[in-house]
């Protein structure tokens, strides 16, 4: 997805249930005075659980988003290395649930999300 290139995301592990990202907020991500505007958050934590539900099904078998909601409780500047990682809560027939977090070089919290979204079967 080229956006996330252009806001200085790199989604570089994946394992079943969980993708995790590098991230440095480019000054696209950014508010005019050099700060990570929050509503890049939305499509950084969408990517991050929409990456996690599809690497927990079958090959062939998608997701695609019903809803997220995210918090933000600090504000990163423009260049800062942060780190993504979207996880699976649970996994229905019909329904994935997903959490993503971004946190900072020290590992605090910089933002958190919870995400539902619909699961299409390939075989259905």
């Amino acid at each position: 997805m080229p956006l996330l290139g252009q806001l200085g995301v790199s989604f570089e592990r994946y394992g079943e249930g969980w993708a995790e990202a590098a991230w440095s907020p480019t000054e696209l991500a950014g508010n005019p005075f050099g700060i990570v505007h929050g509503g890049v958050y939305g499509v950084i934590h969408d990517a991050a659980m929409n990456f996690a539900a599809n690497s927990a099904l079958q090959s062939g078998d998608r997701v695609a988003t019903l809803d997220v909601s995210y918090q933000t409780r600090r504000a990163p500047n423009v260049g800062d290395r942060l780190a993504v990682r979207g996880e699976v809560v649970e996994l229905t027939r019909r329904v994935a649930y997903v959490e993503s977090t971004v946190r900072d070089a020290d590992g605090g919290v910089v933002s958190r999300a919870m995400g539902t979204f619909i699961v299409r079967r390939k075989a259905e």
